[in-house]
């Protein structure tokens, strides 16, 4: 069973920067970064596809986030600027092992990360 252990959430004050990571112990088909916020349904945020590197990214952070993978490490990277209030939620990473779908939809997502904390203050 793939596993996936994130790191590099915590607080910081509004406009500044994090760098959130996941490691995943196998391979995957795509990963994505989805966050829920107290009282808010878990939305994706942005997702990248192994193979060809395609990128998806929610309205709300284009522009200011930035999804990467370095595939020979199995790592998935989330490179948040421009952080605002309302970015602060719980950051969890996913992934899809089978072939097919997309991780930017939670329904063809079939691994969780346990989840890191971002808050950001205004």
């Amino acid at each position: 069973q793939v596993q996936l252990v994130e790191s590099g959430g915590g607080s910081v004050q509004a406009g500044g920067s994090l760098r959130l990571s996941c490691v995943a112990s196998g391979y995957t088909y795509c990963m994505g970064w989805f966050r829920q916020a107290p009282g808010k349904e878990r939305e994706g945020v942005a997702a990248i596809f192994t193979g060809s590197g395609n990128t998806y990214y929610a309205d709300s952070v284009k522009g200011r986030f930035t999804i990467s993978r370095d595939n020979a490490k199995n790592t998935l990277y989330l490179q948040m600027n421009s952080l605002k209030p309302e970015d602060t939620a719980m950051f969890y990473c996913a992934a899809r092992r089978a072939t097919g779908g997309s991780c930017s939809q939670r329904l063809s997502i079939n691994l969780w990360g346990q989840g890191t904390q971002v808050t950001v203050s205004s």
